[in-house]
C-alpha cells in the first residue's frame, strides 16, 4: 500500500485539500469585492478602451473589436457594470462595435414591442423592450 492511498485505499480523501480557512469573516469580505481604488481604475480603463474602439473603428475594425474584448474582460474581472448605453454599443457574441447600417441592422417589432438589433458580423439578434 502506498502512502498516498491511506486506509480506505481510494486515495481521494487524503489528497483533497481542506478549505476551512476560507470561512473566516475577513477572508469572505476580502474575496467578495475588490478594493474601491481598483474598481475606480477599472472603470477608467473601460471608458478609455471604449473611446479607443470608437476612434479606431473605421481604419482598424479588428483592433476596435479587441478593445471591446479587453474592456469586457476588465469588467468581468473587477465586477464593474457597464452603463446601459455602453452595453448596447457592442455585440455580446462577437465583441463587434455596433454601428447602425455598418455593422448592425435596427428593426422595430410592433408585436413584441422590442427593438431588434441584428449584428451583421455573426447574425446575433439582441432584443430591447420599449414602451
Amino acid at each position: 500500500m502506498t502512502p498516498a492511498l491511506g486506509a480506505g485505499g481510494s486515495g481521494f480523501k487524503s489528497q483533497r485539500p481542506h478549505f476551512n480557512f476560507l470561512k473566516t469573516k475577513s477572508n469572505l469580505m476580502r474575496r467578495s469585492q475588490k478594493p474601491e481604488w481598483q474598481t475606480k481604475i477599472a472603470k477608467e480603463r473601460i471608458e478609455i478602451l471604449f473611446s479607443l474602439a470608437e476612434r479606431e473603428f473605421k481604419e482598424h475594425p479588428q483592433r476596435s473589436r479587441r478593445y471591446v474584448e479587453l474592456a469586457r474582460k476588465i469588467g468581468l474581472r473587477y465586477n464593474v457594470r457597464f452603463p446601459k448605453e455602453d452595453k448596447r454599443k457592442f455585440c455580446k457574441n462577437c465583441n463587434t462595435l455596433l454601428k447602425s447600417s455598418v455593422t448592425s441592422k435596427v428593426r422595430l417589432d410592433k408585436n413584441t414591442r422590442t427593438i431588434n438589433v441584428i449584428c451583421l458580423n455573426c447574425n446575433k439578434v439582441s432584443r430591447y423592450p420599449y414602451k
